[in-house]
């Protein structure tokens, strides 16, 4: 029997061997690419074993992932990749009395944490990728953050494990556990010999540093023999963890932040000696280059609009605890050791939750925004990123560190841990240049000396892997890496377990990302990809850093919120289009099913547009594929039917009400073209908003605006077009209407012909003077963006794109200006509004303006409430297929948000879909927010 046949037959999660889930597990967060023979989603403790039973017979690695987020290649590997955080992601206890928790090992930190919250209590280790690092990779690799010189790393928290053996026993791991039979009691009887035969090595061969991730950790078991512990930081070598009893810490009622500003790195890792003497919980470094990056990103803009000046440098200075005046008094004195000392030239004081919003978001970020830098195969690469040195040494160790980068020619970000004097510095490189890989390896062998002659580690929090491991002699001498192979041996002799990590490794020039991609072939794509190398490298700008993956705060990926599968986020899709657009014949490849499985529960939403820190943008590669798909396959009947949306809509508005007496014709509705008959449809006004607007007096105005009369607004919800329109006549604007189609619904199926077609028309039809702006988001944003693509050669997509301006921003301009009064009597005082926005909106503008417009009303209490996609994405919560999902979507947040509101609370939404599934969902109404500030104007 073969190895799959086994897996299907012994374990009862799923086993995944087709070609796109092999290639979705090839990578992780690294610059490292191996394709495993299969993957598989175990369902307990006993499915791990049966699968280390069957690599075991077959001789085949199994090779435990989490998030798959690892630096270093950890997680990559050429037989089984056993994926954890699917199904084994539940926390089985919590005691708060004992402060510890009982986890499976595909629980998020943040998950842990958010439990732990409501008994004052947290998880220690505090990495940067919290809403998305699991409990098991963190104790894979020994994880730390920015708050380890106060909690320490992962090894210090770790109380009890559960693990499978290489033999396919499972084992208990905990203090005071003795021997017994098979492998666990030859570990227990093997382990004391091989301490004592290597006592000196042990003693002497390691760094002196604390703060340390790489090889095995034979000084703490020398210390105390506690095989829970020792196992902590094995990268999947040595055992599979099944579940962990870790420590959980007081959570710090209080936080603040001093934020110094520098002209220049070095003069803030200089000030990072005032810093450490104020016993701070955190002192974190941001360079430049990171700085400019956040600027460019809507999801972090608002980071810019408190900084003082132009710094060249950040250094983050966080102070915990639960006395507030005892932290700021704390911040006061570095404030003025600070300035005793000549450190900098402003330092910002950040003391409530919202002024540390921005600071934080930005700061867990860094890694994100430093790839979003990437041009083609130039990519920051992590593979000098993780040494660390005690952090007296930091300001000569950095310098000369930048004398390395300086010598080759290498471009590099700054930032990190200098509490710790942990810096991630990862140069620009280009892999595919075979000057650029021997350059990479200079490199690191210069570091390597570099931070050895500091008496640092080079692996301090994210692991050795395939990009440290083959170093690991020469750091620690041929005795005690004799004793960490013995180690291997002892754990592993048949050499199951994550081959090639730590010990007998490969050249880190080996199993490279880059260059094993074949050259991608030329093909014509109908949309306009401005990156290097096209539609690929679109896609290929993907570096696996997983933000894709969290589920509690955001909208990327709802449909990965909703299944928790590794293809429904962001990630899996873009590396399954690399996968396509790499074959011979890229065009017959974007025509597969297995493919179009993968995108299909994309909601192009756009989220990944502005969250992904690399702006990987799925909803236009999505309509891309698309496009090749039904070049292939013929285009479907549903699809031309809802691309044909705005004449369906007129149709029905022009036969209402007859047209909304559709019960008789549901059933074949959803039997002929699916859609779901479990979705009540929009209701048609006869009245719609074209009809209103040619009925009425022409109202003059000193400005003129034109109104985009899109397919949603005129049709079927016309009070929301009729309200705005009222509102800018009132402010004294001169009110045209454009009554076209911009061609959306086209292009979130794929007819990009068509799209563009319209796309035309419409900007004819807009040619002029005067600012256009519209309620719908999906429509109005489109032309500042999927215009541009469908007439990138067109000079008037642009100059129409210039003109684009939401109409929140003119009411809210009017009313500051007095042109527009709002009665004070019109709005119960501290009544609240719920507002949630749109997905396109908030991915291409973001929410201020809309935020701004409601808070104009008086008396008005607004809340914007972080539930992500509402679910409905225009046609995609009509289809009969994806019913299920779109409702599961709205129920991981915005639906409990806006049932537990009061019934005298009001909703706003700014998308007619986000509205429609508002009332699906919940019962309750959904208002634009026009419709609110027209009920305030003062007649």
């Amino acid at each position: 029997m073969s190895i799959i046949g086994q897996l299907r037959r012994d374990v009862g999660g799923e086993v995944m061997a087709d070609d796109y889930t092999r290639q979705l597990y090839a990578r992780d967060a690294s610059m490292y690419s191996i394709t495993p023979q299969a993957v598989v989603f175990p369902r307990d403790a006993d499915d791990v074993a049966a699968v280390v039973a069957a690599a075991r017979d077959h001789a085949v690695p199994v090779t435990a992932r989490g998030a798959g987020t690892s630096l270093a290649g950890q997680t990559v590997g050429p037989g089984i990749v056993l994926d954890l955080s699917r199904h084994m992601s539940r926390i089985l206890s919590l005691d708060p009395e004992a402060g510890v928790a009982h986890v499976q090992p595909g629980v998020v930190q943040d998950q842990l944490n958010r439990a732990a919250a409501k008994h004052g209590l947290m998880f220690g280790p505090d990495t940067s990728t919290s809403n998305r690092a699991t409990v098991g990779g963190m104790i894979g690799n020994n994880s730390a953050g920015s708050g380890s010189v106060r909690y320490g790393m992962t090894i210090d928290h770790v109380r009890e494990l559960d693990v499978v053996l290489s033999d396919a026993s499972t084992a208990h791991f905990a203090p005071g556990t003795t021997a017994g039979d098979g492998l666990a009691g030859a570990l227990h009887r093997e382990l004391p010999k091989l301490l004592t035969e290597h006592e000196h090595a042990i003693a002497t061969g390691y760094p002196r540093f604390w703060r340390r991730a790489g090889g095995y950790r034979l000084d703490r078991l020398a210390a105390d023999f506690d095989l829970a512990k020792f196992v902590v930081g094995s990268e999947g070598t040595l055992v599979v963890v099944t579940s962990a009893v870790v420590g959980l810490v007081p959570k710090p009622k209080r936080t603040v932040i001093a934020v110094g500003h520098f002209t220049s790195t070095q003069a803030a890792i200089a000030a990072t000696e005032d810093a450490l003497a104020c016993d701070p919980a955190a002192v974190e470094l941001m360079d430049r280059t990171i700085l400019d990056l956040s600027r460019q990103k809507i999801e972090y803009a608002a980071l810019g609009t408190i900084l003082e000046g132009d710094p060249e440098a950040l250094l983050f200075v966080s102070f915990t605890g639960d006395d507030e005046h005892e932290l700021t008094g704390r911040l006061a004195h570095l404030t003025s050791l600070w300035r005793k000392h000549n450190h900098g030239y402003h330092t910002l004081e950040a003391i409530t939750p919202a002024q540390q919003s921005s600071l934080l978001k930005v700061r867990k970020s860094g890694l994100g925004l430093l790839m979003a830098a990437s041009v083609g195969a130039r990519r920051p690469l992590a593979f000098v990123e993780d040494t660390a040195v005690d952090p007296k040494h930091l300001p000569e160790y950095t310098a000369r560190f930048a004398e390395v980068l300086d010598r080759h020619g290498l471009k590099a970000g700054f930032y990190g841990h200098c509490s710790v004097g942990c810096l991630h510095i990862r140069p620009f490189v280009d892999l595919t240049d075979p000057d650029g890989v021997a350059t990479m390896r200079s490199v690191a062998e210069e570091i390597k000396d570099l931070v050895r002659s500091y008496g640092g580690v080079n692996s301090s929090e994210h692991g050795d892997g395939l990009a440290r491991s083959e170093f690991n002699r020469e750091l620690f001498g041929d005795d005690l890496y004799e004793a960490m192979r013995r180690v291997k041996g002892l754990f592993d002799p048949a050499n199951v377990l994550n081959p090639g990590k730590i010990v007998d490794a490969p050249s880190m020039t080996e199993h490279l990302r880059d260059p094993a991609l074949p050259q991608a072939v030329p093909f014509r794509t109908h949309l306009d990809f401005e990156v290097v190398g096209g539609m690929r490298g679109a896609a290929d700008r993907c570096m696996n850093i997983g933000l894709c993956r969290k589920t509690d705060a955001g909208v990327m990926c709802p449909s990965y919120m909703a299944t928790r599968a590794e293809e429904d986020s962001t990630r899996g899709r873009a590396n399954a289009l690399v996968h396509a657009l790499s074959q011979a014949d890229p065009k017959a490849a974007l025509g597969d099913d297995r493919l179009h499985e993968v995108l299909d529960l994309c909601l192009m939403c756009k989220a990944c547009k502005s969250e992904c820190p690399l702006g990987v943008d799925m909803a236009k590669l999505k309509s891309e594929a698309l496009r090749h798909r039904h070049d292939t396959h013929g285009t479907p009947l549903r699809s031309r039917v809802f691309g044909g949306i705005r004449f369906l809509n007129r149709l029905g508005s022009a036969t209402a009400p007859l047209s909304n007496r559709t019960g008789l014709v549901r059933g074949l509705m959803e039997k002929r073209l699916g859609i779901t008959a479990k979705r009540p449809l929009p209701r048609f006004e006869r009245v719609n908003l074209v009809r209103w607007f040619r009925k009425r007096p022409a109202a003059e105005g000193k400005r003129e605006v034109t109104f985009l009369a899109d397919s949603f607004t005129t049709y079927t919800e016309p009070g929301v077009g009729r309200a705005a329109i009222e509102l800018l006549e009132l402010a004294g604007c001169r009110v045209r209407l454009s009554d076209g189609c911009c061609g959306r619904s086209s292009l979130s199926k794929g007819l990009l012909d068509d799209a563009r077609k319209k796309a035309s028309a419409l900007v004819a039809g807009l040619a002029g003077e005067g600012t256009i702006v519209g309620c719908e988001p999906s429509c109005v944003l489109s032309l500042r963006d999927e215009t541009l693509s469908l007439l990138p050669s067109d000079p008037g997509a642009r100059a129409v794109a210039d003109r684009v301006r939401q109409v929140e921003e003119l009411i809210t301009e009017a009313i500051d200006a007095g042109d527009l009064e709002l009665s004070a009597d019109a709005w119960p005082a501290g009544r609240k509004i719920l507002y949630h926005g749109h997905c396109h909106l908030k991915a291409d503008v973001g929410t201020a303006a809309t935020l701004a417009l409601l808070r104009r009303i008086p008396g008005a209490v607004v809340e914007e409430v972080d539930a992500g996609c509402c679910g409905m994405a225009g046609s995609f919560g009509f289809e009969a297929e994806h019913y299920e999902t779109s409702m599961a979507v709205g129920e991981d947040r915005l639906f409990p948000a806006v049932r537990a509101e009061p019934e005298d609370t009001v909703i706003a939404a700014t998308g007619v879909s986000c509205r429609q599934q508002i009332g699906h969902g919940t019962a309750r109404r959904a208002h634009h927010p026009v419709e609110l500030v027209l009920a305030a104007v003062r007649r």
